[in-house]
Order: structure tokens, then sequence, then C-alpha cells
């Protein structure tokens, strides 16, 4: 149930995400480097506060013992702090300038989706039929990612609409598939909890009749 959930889950973000896409484009692209920035801001701010903070006790206290020796190591400069602090601001001021990068990683995601998807169809068909038309979404989707990738060009001005519809194509089966490999695996262990029973005279009888 939990991967169930999880995958639910997974699934929801990426419908939610492709709804944004589609309907705002590199406007949504900008908004989530901001708020990527933001997190990044916030997490060096937290650490560079608690380096002052330390370093402050450390100035308070007595550093050394009656022979010289340090009792207490003065706190560490937050180096990677203040890069956050630094690459947050930049992100949040400045997002244009990294909307390119964004669509990549989409676009890397999306391919790590699809592959996902071969993985999970690969799993359902050892125990049930699976149709081509499952087969056909990933592929769609996994040559659709690597040609954004590759050739941003020939997607016209649009490569982040076209995302927006793949990650929603990609949500939907996901959860399609998700709620497939349960009912299967549902009507699996069902069928092993039967055979397990121990079998009744009358039963035995029949099967042996039938031989």
């Amino acid at each position: 149930m939990k991967v169930l959930q999880s995958t639910i889950f997974r699934a929801v973000c990426a419908i939610v995400t492709g709804l944004l896409l589609i309907k705002y484009s590199k406007d949504a692209i900008t908004w989530i480097t901001q708020l990527i920035g933001v997190l990044f801001f916030i997490s060096g701010v937290i650490s560079c506060a608690t380096y002052y903070s330390m370093l402050r006790q450390y100035k308070e206290v007595s550093a050394t013992d009656g022979e010289g020796n340090m009792v207490v190591n003065a706190p560490s400069f937050p180096i990677v702090g203040l890069g956050s602090v630094i690459l947050g601001a930049i992100l949040i001021f400045m997002p244009t300038s990294f909307v390119t990068y964004i669509m990549y990683v989409f676009a890397a995601l999306l391919i790590l989706g699809a592959l996902n998807q071969f993985v999970n169809l690969a799993t359902i068909s050892k125990t049930a039929k699976v149709g081509i038309f499952y087969w056909i979404i990933p592929s769609l989707l996994l040559l659709t990612a690597i040609l954004i990738i590759v050739r941003p060009v020939a997607m016209a001005s649009t490569p982040f609409y076209v995302l927006g519809w793949c990650m929603l194509v990609y949500g939907v089966m996901e959860c399609v598939n998700a709620l497939k490999i349960r009912k299967i695996t549902d009507a699996a262990q069902r069928e092993a909890e039967r055979l397990s029973q121990p079998k009744s005279d009358e039963a035995i009888v029949i099967e042996e009749k039938q031989e």
C-alpha cells in the first residue's frame, strides 16, 4: 500500500507540474526556479545564523584549559551555507538565466519516469498480458524527452508546453500502471492464499476422480 501511495503521489505531482507548464509555460518555470532559490536562500541563512550563534558562544566561554590545551574548537565557517545564500539570491532575482537548465532537468526526470514505466510494464507482463498501447505511451514520452534535450529548437518555441503535456500523460499512465499492478498483486495473493489452504476430503475425492 505504501508503494501504491508513493506512486500515486509521484503521479499527482507530475500531473500538477504538467498542468502548470501547459497553462503558464515559461512563467511556471520562473516561479519554480524562484521557489528553489528561496529554499536554498533560507537553508543558507539558517546555516550562517547557526555559525554566528556558535561563534558567539565560543568567544564567551574559555576555549583552553589550565595547561593551554584547546577544549572547544572554533566553529568552521559555513562555506556551503554562504554558497547556498548566494545561489539562492541569484535564482530569486535572476531566474531567467537558469530556465534553460530547468528544462533539461524536467526532460531528464521524464526520461527516468519513462524508463521506470518500462520496468513496471515488464514486471506486469510476467503475470498478465499487457496491451501494446501501454508500451507505446512511455516510448513516445522517452523519445520526446530525448528530442527536447538533443534538439530543443525542433520543438519550436514551446519546449515547456510540450514537456507539460508529457508530464501530464506520464502522471496519468503512472496512476493506471500502479492500479493495474496493485490489482494483479492482489489477485496473485488471493490465489496463493487459496492454494495454501488445506483441502477438504470432498475436494480431494473430486480431484482423484478427475485424474
